[in-house]
């Protein structure tokens, strides 16, 4: 089937994607398809498909999703854009060196790794790059669509997993890469999550686009790490109502994302993730601030310390100190699984707009409360709706 040509008209995104009688599978489209968490959920999604790991990690495959018409595990396609050319067989070897994949299993799902490396497109703007913003948001989009009608697909998702790229310049009248990627998630019609804290849907320039696609989309930022136990920490610490004086933290991290991050700019648009949680749970922003450093030797692996100073009855002073050592990429994958999966039945079931209900996956949810255990009874609530919509 040939692919459809892009549309003429800027950012306007097409209405709901027509499912056929043969369309029963499901595209995941990532932005950074040839990173560590792209190749760590393809690679992921293969092994638990097969039956060769179990699916840890994944909340889409615990007892309450149970029935609530998520497409299977077996039925999504890999594809995506990339600026690399590192084949996804070779980077996953490279990841199993690292201790990020077990032993052996890059050659396990050495076909499902080269089939999803055959669904890479070059991505972009590369540097000297002369194409207009239409023209690479009108590439970007016919490579979606031209994956979705190859493979008779009942729909694609699109997730932006890239490295975090700096926030754009007050006044700068181009969009940043990510915003590239979430338009032409649009104009092909696709749900879309941003996984990173690069701006993606959030630019000034694309909300007109947002508010009138009818597609569902999803947050900002995962959160994996340092951020899960601070929403899980900051609320205790209201419940009990102990005031905290100061919170502070430190991350080193190597692999792509400690490099981008070596890039203030970039890092500041991490951080501020990470601040919105404790201001939005604590009902102010308290002192401190959190340090990212870029250790290379550490590869994909990552250290967060938290530091935090509170008083106690009468005045007495109290400290509260964590240490979060873990894999970002392993951390990262079973939940882009799950926002692939959640958002492609919100699409099926003719949902529309920002998902406030997947918060619990993000640093920067659409909405919605700032807690963990209230964000996972949204969660749960929004499994329900799911199910009852069948």
């Amino acid at each position: 089937m040939p692919p459809r040509p892009p549309s003429t008209t800027p950012l306007a995104p097409p209405g709901r994607q027509p499912v056929t009688a043969h369309a029963v599978r499901t595209g995941v489209w990532f932005i950074g398809a040839r990173g560590s968490v792209a190749t760590t959920a393809t690679a992921g999604c293969a092994a638990i498909a097969a039956g060769l790991q179990p699916p840890t990690g994944m909340v889409t495959e615990t007892a309450p999703f149970t029935g609530t018409g998520l497409p299977p595990l077996t039925g999504l396609v890999f594809g995506g854009h990339d600026t690399l050319d590192c084949p996804l067989p070779k980077r996953a070897e490279a990841l199993a060196a690292a201790g990020v994949l077990p032993h052996g299993l890059p050659s396990a799902v050495e076909a499902e790794l080269t089939a999803a490396d055959a669904e890479i497109r070059p991505g972009g703007p590369f540097p000297g790059d002369t194409r207009t913003d239409e023209e690479l948001i009108a590439g970007f989009a016919a490579d979606i669509r031209d994956f979705t009608d190859r493979h008779e697909l009942a729909r694609t998702v699109v997730v932006n997993v890239a490295s975090t790229e700096p926030a754009p310049a007050e006044g700068d009248s181009r969009l940043p890469a990510s915003s590239l990627y979430a338009a032409a998630a649009l104009r092909a019609g696709c749900p879309y999550a941003n996984f990173t804290p690069s701006t993606g849907l959030r630019s000034p320039h694309l909300q007109d686009a947002v508010t009138s696609c009818g597609l569902p989309h999803a947050g900002r930022d995962g959160k994996t790490g340092q951020t899960l136990l601070r929403s899980v920490l900051a609320p205790m610490f209201v419940q009990r109502a102990l005031p905290v004086r100061a919170w502070s933290g430190t991350n080193l991290l190597g692999g792509g994302d400690g490099a981008a991050l070596a890039d203030p700019a970039a890092a500041a648009a991490k951080n501020a993730g990470k601040e919105r949680v404790l201001a939005d749970t604590l009902g102010s922003a308290p002192e401190g601030e959190v340090h990212i450093d870029d250790v290379p030797a550490m590869g994909d692996w990552k250290t967060a310390w938290d530091h935090i100073a509170f008083d106690g009855f009468l005045g007495s002073r109290m400290i509260l100190q964590t240490i979060w050592q873990g894999c970002d990429s392993a951390l990262a994958a079973p939940l882009v699984l799950d926002l692939a999966r959640l958002l492609a039945r919100s699409h099926e079931a003719g949902l529309t707009g920002p998902r406030p209900e997947l918060g619990f996956y993000f640093k920067d949810p659409d909405g919605g409360p700032a807690g963990l255990s209230e964000q996972y009874a949204e969660l749960l609530a929004f499994a329900e709706r799911l199910r009852a919509a069948r």
